[in-house]
């Protein structure tokens, strides 16, 4: 599969902002591993303050939080959906997110781009990020 380079982003500024309208931000992937990496970024960021909500197809608890199967199964307002998934599941992720109705911001990890969901995203009036990591951002800008 050929890497595509992220033609749909936001700059600093939006991320800046985005950090600062978050609460809530709910992690597609989050492993109960402690030594994956979407482990490691959702224990920094519940260190920095941010409520983190699993979504995982197992276990009952990670860091400390109930896991759901779905975004869909979140039954209160998410206002990030951060992205541990591979790049082809990314679009079906943002179409639960979209139904929803209720999330602010989709955010894909380093190394995981797919511009027509996010594309998608942006139309649907979501602010996007893709290919960055929410810790390295957050630890930079804050």
């Amino acid at each position: 599969m050929d890497c595509e380079f992220p033609t749909v982003n936001s700059k600093s500024e939006e991320i800046i902002e985005i950090f600062k309208n978050t609460k809530t931000i709910a992690i597609a992937g989050l492993s109960p591993d402690p030594s994956k990496a979407s482990n490691m970024v959702a224990a920094y960021l519940q260190s920095a303050g941010f409520k983190v909500v699993p979504v995982y197809p197992k276990e009952d608890m990670i860091l400390g939080e109930k896991v759901y199967r779905t975004i869909s199964e979140i039954p209160f307002k998410i206002d990030m959906v951060d992205i541990f998934r591979k790049p082809d599941v990314i679009a079906e992720i943002i179409d639960e997110v979209i139904k929803r109705g209720d999330v602010d911001t989709v955010w894909t990890q380093l190394g995981l781009v797919n511009n027509e969901a996010a594309a998608k995203a942006k139309e649907a009036g979501l602010k996007v990020v893709q290919n960055k990591c929410t810790k390295i951002e957050h630890r930079n800008l804050f």
